[in-house]
């Protein structure tokens, strides 16, 4: 199974390099990877391609770093990261036993401190029926085997996994910049035509501790969601 591994960063070195180790130590043959780094100072290394990026056009322009990645990016399937983000042990094996059958694919992503991020969750502002109990609960998280959500999900900007022409059929949103709804945006222009899905045998850890902004939803949330749609 062939990667493309787009890294987006605005300089981070200390970061952006156990990154790239935590790729490399997936022991992935060398044909079937490559590894883009948009911005930063130029960096080289094993099967690494830097695209130099002007930071001083745009602050934050994190949309067109992304769009840059799927315009270079020589396999199908693309890893889009930002520089906080490393690859857990057994992340490409897991990728190999999931397949190839997606089209935007989600994995497990734990905060710095091991508690779940923002992987496989429901927005909770899609202008429906469903925004009442999301703002009353807060439990946005759903867990993994649960797949009849993809309308009304949302995918966090800081990883994903896609197929190319997915991305090139629906870009982020170059007028948006970091902090700007881009992620939400894009999640909800996608997920209109290609089906969200997980796959729970790969793994990828912050480097930095975030906020994670939503609650594990539990049984009780979700029979409500569920008796309604």
């Amino acid at each position: 199974m062939n990667f493309t591994f787009g890294i987006i960063t605005a300089g981070n070195i200390e970061h952006l390099r156990m990154v790239i180790e935590s790729i490399y130590d997936q022991k992935i043959d060398s044909e079937k990877y490559e590894i883009i780094v948009v911005g930063g100072p130029p960096v080289s290394g094993k099967n690494i391609v830097h695209i130099d990026f002007n930071e001083q056009i745009k602050e934050a322009w994190i949309t067109k770093k992304k769009n840059l990645i799927t315009d270079n990016a020589k396999f199908d399937n693309i890893v889009y990261m930002h520089d906080y983000i490393i690859l857990n042990d057994d992340w490409y094996k897991g990728w190999v036993e999931f397949g190839e059958n997606y089209s935007v694919c989600m994995n497990v992503i734990l905060n710095q401190d091991g508690t779940r991020y923002r992987d496989w969750c429901i927005w909770p502002h899609n202008h429906n029926w469903m925004d009442g109990i999301m703002a009353e609960t807060r439990e946005c998280l759903l867990s993994y085997d649960e797949d009849g959500f993809s309308d009304y999900m949302y995918f966090s900007g800081a990883y994903w996994v896609a197929k190319k022409d997915a991305m090139q059929e629906f870009p982020l949103d170059e007028r948006l910049s970091w902090g700007g709804g881009e992620d939400v945006l894009w999640s909800k222009q996608i997920r209109s035509k290609h089906k969200f899905v997980m796959n729970k045998n790969s793994c990828v850890q912050l480097l930095k501790q975030k906020d994670k902004a939503f609650n594990y939803m539990s049984q009780e949330t979700l029979n409500r969601i569920k008796n309604q749609l």
